[in-house]
């Protein structure tokens, strides 16, 4: 069997197909953890509006446990403002705003809007 010779044109196409397929792997996998982080934020935006419904308020102490968790999901700058931090009466609109950037550059907002049932 005679050894044939080789083109270095087609070995670099397969690099650089190979190189390109894994960036694209790359910034696929950064988009599918921004977008799990996001509905992470979802979930505790949901949590909160539901304890604001007993309460009829964003108490202080659900504030910094709020925010608490909110950094530690990675979430800077938050901003609750135009939540409702007074207390409603029963049946009165209540809502939960939180503004802020994932990763220090991702800017996000999450509004929640029920009424107080308490």
């Amino acid at each position: 069997m005679k050894k044939e010779k080789g083109n270095v044109g087609e070995f670099m196409s397969v690099c650089i197909c190979m190189l390109l397929l894994t960036v694209l792997l790359a910034a696929y996998m950064d988009s599918v953890r921004l977008i799990d982080e996001k509905t992470e934020i979802n979930q505790i935006a949901r949590r909160y509006i539901l304890r604001m419904e007993t309460v009829g308020r964003l108490t202080e102490t659900d504030t910094a446990l709020l925010c608490q968790e909110l950094t530690a999901l990675g979430a800077s700058e938050v901003s609750l403002e135009g939540s409702t931090l007074v207390s409603a009466g029963y049946g009165e609109p209540i809502v939960l705003i939180i503004r802020g950037k994932l990763r220090g550059v991702y800017a996000f907002e999450e509004k929640r809007v029920s009424t107080a049932k308490y």
